[in-house]
């Protein structure tokens, strides 16, 4: 019998350790009309009933129009998730970044974000972001903080800085096609007991775009494992590295069907041979290579 994967949190000194869900629900693109917005929301609910409790947004997506549809499908049942929302980097600063959040949380229509990202990194000190970031706990509007889009000359410099050292996650862009981040950024934050958070871990983003979804190599094992290609590229994204998982991915799905799917990836395992056949198409790098972004 197998456990559903999970990521911990440490401790910090105002948070309990927490386990998450090694997958979870992404929100880009999301009230901007791509979809039915009641569609959306179901599937965001769906993905609860699932057990993808994490659900990630931001201000920037659709300019707030992400995170309204996040607070709808929140109503009555706050307590079934774990709620991430991200800042702009000049929205940042000392008072800015409390009025930022505090409008955050008016669209999702919630008291508290579990975690607050700043969304890159930005010309505001980080001493001056952690500070208006420590204010928010203190006040109980957050009660994690991270950072998004970081890679190790950044996180050092968090590490440098006066609050840093309670920064509880970095998501930067991972998926089979851009590994980047496995040159030296994931295992640093492995050796530091920091999880990542993986968005675009079905490779909608990055160096290869909707080509791994179609690759030939992807859709044999798809197909060899009764799964399909996005299911297996979740389960690669969360697979363990040196018997630790330290992976959250956090793909976007519109449509209970898509929610399910990724769901069901939780429980999908890749075995050596899967994983070598992975690597012959798609090595991982031998140099280091700038911060995929998108």
């Amino acid at each position: 019998m197998t456990t559903t994967p999970h990521v911990h949190l440490q401790a910090t000194g105002r948070q309990p350790e927490l386990a998450l869900p090694a997958i979870g629900q992404g929100t880009w693109y999301m009230g901007e009309g791509l979809a039915p917005k009641d569609q959306e929301v179901r599937a965001l609910q769906q993905g609860l009933d699932q057990g993808l409790t994490l659900i990630d947004t931001a201000e920037m997506y659709g300019e707030g129009a992400a995170e309204t549809v996040v607070g709808e499908a929140l109503r009555g049942r706050r307590d079934d998730a774990f709620v991430v929302s991200k800042v702009y980097p000049w929205n940042a600063g000392s008072t800015s970044a409390i009025e930022a959040c505090e409008n955050s949380l008016k669209r999702l229509g919630i008291d508290c974000l579990d975690l607050y990202l700043l969304h890159w990194p930005g010309s505001i000190p980080l001493e001056e972001t952690f500070e208006a970031f420590q204010r928010l706990q203190e006040q109980g509007k957050i009660r994690r903080f991270g950072v998004s889009n970081f890679d190790v000359d950044n996180m050092q410099a968090v590490q440098r800085a006066n609050g840093g050292s309670e920064c509880a996650v970095n998501q930067v862009l991972y998926n089979l096609g851009s590994r980047g981040i496995e040159h030296s950024l994931r295992s640093w934050q492995q050796e530091q007991d920091m999880p990542i958070m993986a968005y675009c871990p079905l490779a909608q983003g990055g160096r290869l775009g909707r080509e791994l979804l179609t690759d030939a190599t992807v859709q044999d094992i798809a197909s060899e494992l009764k799964a399909t290609p996005a299911q297996v590229l979740l389960a690669w994204a969360i697979r363990p590295v040196e018997g630790r998982r330290n992976v959250i991915a956090i793909p976007k799905a519109a449509s209970t069907e898509h929610v399910e799917q990724n769901a069901a990836a939780l429980s999908l395992q890749l075995n050596d041979d899967v994983l070598e056949r992975l690597d012959k198409v798609f090595p991982a790098p031998r140099h280091k290579s700038p911060l995929d972004i998108v």
